[in-house]
């Protein structure tokens, strides 16, 4: 498998809407598994396509300890969430190092295709119900700074473009 680049906030891609998949193949199953291998790596407990440049509503997750439980979700959509929210401290691969609070609602139900194509229902709360909604975001082109006030999404901004400027000059 292929570790594939994650792009780094604030980079304009990050916004491209994911398009729905139109069939689960063998192409398919590459990205997610190319998805994953990327995701344990670096390491983390979620990846949109959208964060590896690949414009497909497309998601995997592993919130497990030994990191062994790999969920996949294709054309994912919350399909009801509670009006109880619930504030985490959320981090992101396109966002590294940097870490904030992010209410969101406390428990979704997320309705997506698995890597074989069949239909499924999760109902989740805690760090899943996070996942997911960070996740999803990613493919409306969303990211989890976006949430925050613009004095700390121009600083995070910043930060990153010196230090992607201070990396390119290390080539």
């Amino acid at each position: 498998m292929a570790l594939l680049n994650v792009l780094c906030y604030p980079d304009s891609r990050l916004h491209k809407v994911a398009k729905p998949v139109a069939q689960v193949d063998a192409r398919i199953k590459k990205i997610v598994a190319d998805m994953a291998d990327t995701m344990y790596e670096a390491p983390g407990v979620g990846l949109a396509a959208t964060q590896v440049d690949i414009h497909e509503r497309i998601v995997v997750i592993d919130i497990s300890e030994e990191q062994n439980e790999l969920r996949v979700f294709i054309n994912p959509e919350i399909i009801w969430s509670s009006p109880e929210k619930k504030a985490w401290r959320e981090g992101c691969l396109s966002v590294p190092e940097f870490y904030d609070e992010v209410e969101r609602p406390a428990q979704v139900r997320v309705r997506a295709l698995d890597v074989d194509g069949k239909e499924f229902e999760v109902d989740a709360d805690g760090l899943l119900a996070v996942c997911l909604q960070h996740e999803l975001d990613h493919l409306q082109g969303k990211v989890f700074v976006e949430y925050l006030s613009i004095l700390k999404r121009t600083r995070i901004s910043q930060k990153l473009k010196k230090r992607a400027k201070e990396l390119a000059g290390e080539r």
